[in-house]
């Protein structure tokens, strides 16, 4: 999810916690309750704390990459960061408040933000130090404009009407009310996984939320190395018009998921679609120097072969973050410059910041 989301998240919940009396609200010395605005501003901060391991973006991409969403996003590790949250919050004020009335607030909001990442697709690693294992429930898109909506209009009711938490409980209830639409949209993509892999032994599925519509749904069948990919839309009819002349950017990308009964199924192979190179291919992937991208990475697809006189590439990315319309992000590629030379790893440079 992203940054801003989780703050207000965080806010947001801080707030349907707090007790809505005078006393927090006037913020005086002499109140023996943390008030409600540095509760509030406690939750905010918390929430984003998590995806500071951003950081590891200036160290290496991959490192970042096989760690975002790591330690920090840990429930094993919650009362570490809840604590010295705390500690800081309360240092902040000199010793005006105390740390324990830093800690509740602090927790809700490194609570909901882990809860917030784990309805995405990319996975958490719940119980580190203890496990690098990833964890996801994938129901929502890293943005979705009606979950933000949600938080947004419940904290503009809330500032105008501070001695009130019935906003921010009514926003919650909406949340989950949202997330269990979710739940029922992934059921029926995945039952539509189902019935196509029925024919497919040791297929594994996956079934991943897409941008732009929570009806929109990426769903993949892997079997051994090869990739049955649909992108769908649960509502979208038969009678839809799309692919007009003239259309912008994010109408070709929503006209690329189509309705159900279209069976629009493609095939990707992991190494590529000539099966005389696939040994050739496989030898370079399996190379040591490729294992970060290989741990990163949870279905790669060879994007294409660069080769030159003195230099041949391998360049593969992940297919949960290609999208319709746009390069893929995260492109990673195996080369070396001559048969006597060794692999080395190299990243190509894509249409975000963060590629």
């Amino acid at each position: 999810m992203d940054p801003l989301t989780h703050a207000l998240s965080g806010a947001l919940l801080a707030r349907a916690a707090a007790a809505s009396n005078s006393s927090q609200c006037s913020g005086q010395a002499g109140s023996s309750r943390l008030p409600l605005r540095w509760q509030v501003a406690t939750g905010f901060a918390a929430a984003a704390f998590p995806d500071l391991d951003f950081a590891l973006r200036l160290l290496d991409t991959l490192t970042y990459l096989n760690w975002h969403q790591g330690p920090t996003h840990s429930l094993i590790m919650l009362p570490l960061w809840a604590w010295s949250l705390a500690f800081l919050f309360s240092r902040f004020f000199r010793g005006r408040y105390t740390w324990q009335q830093f800690f509740l607030p602090a927790c809700l909001g490194l609570i909901i933000h882990i809860a917030g990442d784990l309805i995405t697709s990319y996975g958490l690693m719940l119980f580190a130090p203890l496990s690098t294992e990833r964890y996801a429930l994938p129901l929502v898109f890293v943005i979705d404009p009606w979950f933000s909506l949600i938080i947004i209009a419940s904290l503009s009711v809330s500032w105008f009407y501070p001695d009130r938490r019935t906003a921010a409980i009514a926003a919650l209830i909406g949340l989950t009310g949202y997330v269990a639409f979710l739940w029922t949209l992934h059921t029926q993509a995945t039952g539509i996984a189902k019935r196509h892999a029925e024919t497919m032994p040791h297929a594994r599925i996956s079934v991943i939320p897409q941008p732009l519509s929570p009806f929109h749904w990426k769903i993949i069948i892997r079997q051994n190395e090869s990739y049955h990919v649909a992108l769908v839309d649960l509502k979208k009819n038969d009678n839809h018009r799309s692919d007009l002349p003239g259309q912008w950017l994010l109408s070709k990308m929503t006209a690329a998921y189509r309705p159900i009964t279209e069976n629009n199924w493609q095939l990707y192979q992991q190494f590529g679609k000539n099966p005389v190179q696939h040994a050739y291919i496989r030898e370079a992937w399996l190379h040591p120097a490729f294992e970060p991208f290989r741990t990163f990475s949870k279905y790669p697809v060879l994007d294409r072969i660069d080769h030159s006189d003195n230099r041949l590439c391998y360049w593969f990315y992940d297919m949960r973050f290609k999208f319709p319309e746009l390069p893929p992000s995260f492109l990673f590629g195996v080369c070396r410059r001559n048969n006597a030379s060794d692999w080395q790893m190299f990243r190509h440079r894509g249409l975000f910041y963060i590629d």
